[in-house]
């Protein structure tokens, strides 16, 4: 052997720092010779299970999760899937006319205008929408509170809101109270927990009054706009259409918007339908982002102000019935119902849509 460390063949067994695999270090290469690279998810799973093999840290898994990372960031920004073909996000930097065209940048002012928009809401809530509440007879009033019970509370809290007949009679024989007035004590208990009318009145005047304006503005600049009477310019030299400065504040005012509506729910009185509003809200800033960043400005200024012509209607419903005029809210809400069933269901899929189908196949073989 002359001394040296015996090794098992094909290079299998532990090696010293020093060694060398590979026809440099005098071995040879043992295994099926190497494939194709990975690409795509294939690669990003080949980076999570190296991530998962070094769990205290290192440079390699450093490295596989920046890789992982940049991999999910080119794929979110893929110009193949955002932009026609032959057209890439630089040529998206030129100045353009006007504002020039939309940059991911410009979303960054939403955020402090959805702070200013949030703090406008709180005085238009104090100062306007609580008056007016007191002057069609909302009594400004919480529900009646439950008798403080240590038991009932943590029946309340830890196991059911709703007792059934035998929790109940045992409820009874604990307390010495008689069904009715456990029964009632839950059910004012429960009531508790609801938000006041007067604070949902304020809240849906708060939405009433700006669904209103931003309707009223979203008319008069699109009125003015060719693409209003004619969806075909919508993509008429797209993506090469510059933004101008009243299309850019609809946008930006809606935005900012719809995350003021994200922060509030935190900060409001949490209801049941939390989740679905919360989700709901996202998707929307989802899409008004996205489709501000890659130019569909046009076409989603004419579906912002399709869905704003029915809110504002419902939120006045809403105003009539907490303040008790039946017959106006139903009214309105008749009204709405029409409204809604024409444009979400009638003008929005099958005009709008189909449209934005259509001539989104010709703006790509134009392209092509």
């Amino acid at each position: 052997m002359g001394g040296e460390e015996a090794r098992p063949r094909g290079g299998g067994g532990l090696r010293r720092a020093g060694d060398k695999k590979g026809p440099e270090g005098g071995g040879r290469r043992s295994g099926p010779a190497p494939g194709p690279p990975l690409r795509g998810f294939r690669w990003l799973w080949r980076q999570l299970r190296l991530w998962r093999r070094w769990p205290r840290g290192g440079h390699k898994m450093a490295t596989a999760a920046a890789g992982a990372l940049g991999l999910l960031w080119g794929w979110l920004w893929s110009e193949r899937f955002w932009l026609p073909q032959n057209v890439s996000w630089a040529d998206l930097e030129g100045p353009g006319d006007g504002y020039g065209y939309p940059r991911a940048r410009h979303i960054l002012s939403v955020f402090p205008l959805a702070a200013g928009v949030f703090s406008v809401r709180l005085l238009f809530e104090r100062f306007i929408a609580k008056p007016c509440a007191l002057h069609v007879g909302i009594q400004d009033s919480g529900p009646y509170q439950a008798q403080p019970n240590a038991i009932l509370e943590k029946v309340f809290i830890s196991i059911t809101k709703y007792p059934d007949d035998k929790r109940l009679e045992g409820l009874s024989k604990q307390l010495d109270w008689d069904i009715r007035k456990i029964q009632c004590w839950f059910r004012h208990r429960r009531n508790q927990d609801k938000p006041p009318t007067l604070t949902k009145f304020c809240e849906s005047m708060w939405r009433f009054t700006f669904y209103l304006c931003i309707f009223c503005y979203g008319i008069r600049f699109l009125w003015s706009s060719p693409w209003l009477w004619d969806t075909r310019q919508c993509w008429h030299s797209y993506p090469y259409q510059p933004l101008t400065s009243g299309l850019y504040y609809y946008y930006i005012m809606e935005l900012a918007f719809y995350w003021s509506l994200m922060f509030s729910q935190f900060t409001d009185i949490k209801r049941k339908d939390f989740l679905i509003m919360f989700v709901h809200h996202l998707a929307t800033i989802g899409l008004i982002t996205f489709s501000y960043i890659n130019n569909m400005v046009r076409v989603g200024t004419l579906i912002m102000c399709l869905h704003d012509a029915s809110d504002f209607l419902l939120e006045a419903a809403k105003l009539a019935n907490y303040a008790k005029y039946q017959r106006l809210c139903d009214t309105l809400f008749v009204i709405f119902s029409a409204v809604f069933v024409v444009t979400r269901l009638g003008i929005y899929p099958f005009w709008y849509l189909r449209m934005i189908a259509v001539m989104w196949r010709a703006a790509q073989r134009k392209m092509m």
